[in-house]
């Protein structure tokens, strides 16, 4: 099987040896998306709600990007720089991943002891396409 790499102007750039997304199969990988605002290239303003909205359009980009939707995620790894942002980041990530009628996917939830720029959040999910 071979992979193909996932790439949009709609999310931020990769800034070193990866890719934003890779799909093999039937299944899109994308790389963890920090808060960056994609036509600026900065980190957005404001707390862990901005940050993780931000986090998952970048997620939402990429994935259409492969060909899927976020309705089809089936894993996804949440790291927090702090684990008290946890209730906060939670309401806006259920919005965009367990709205009614759809299925969660699995979640592994981290404290990080540093992410990227100090940001508050960075997520990585991989999806069904």
């Amino acid at each position: 099987m071979s992979k193909e790499r996932v790439s949009t102007s709609s999310a931020p750039a990769a800034i070193g040896p990866y890719s934003q997304g890779i799909r093999v199969g039937n299944l899109l990988f994308t790389a963890g998306q920090g808060p960056l605002d994609p036509a600026t290239g900065k980190i957005v303003d404001g707390g862990i709600t901005e940050q993780t909205t931000r986090v998952m359009e970048n997620l939402k980009a990429i994935i259409e990007a492969g060909g899927s939707s976020l309705e089809k995620v089936v894993r996804a790894g949440v790291f927090l720089k702090d684990m008290n942002d946890f209730a906060a980041m939670n309401a806006v990530y259920a919005k965009y991943l367990a709205p009614e009628g759809v299925t969660p996917p699995a979640r592994t939830t981290v404290q990080a002891a540093r992410l990227p720029g100090d940001i508050l959040v960075e997520i990585d999910v991989i999806a069904e396409v």
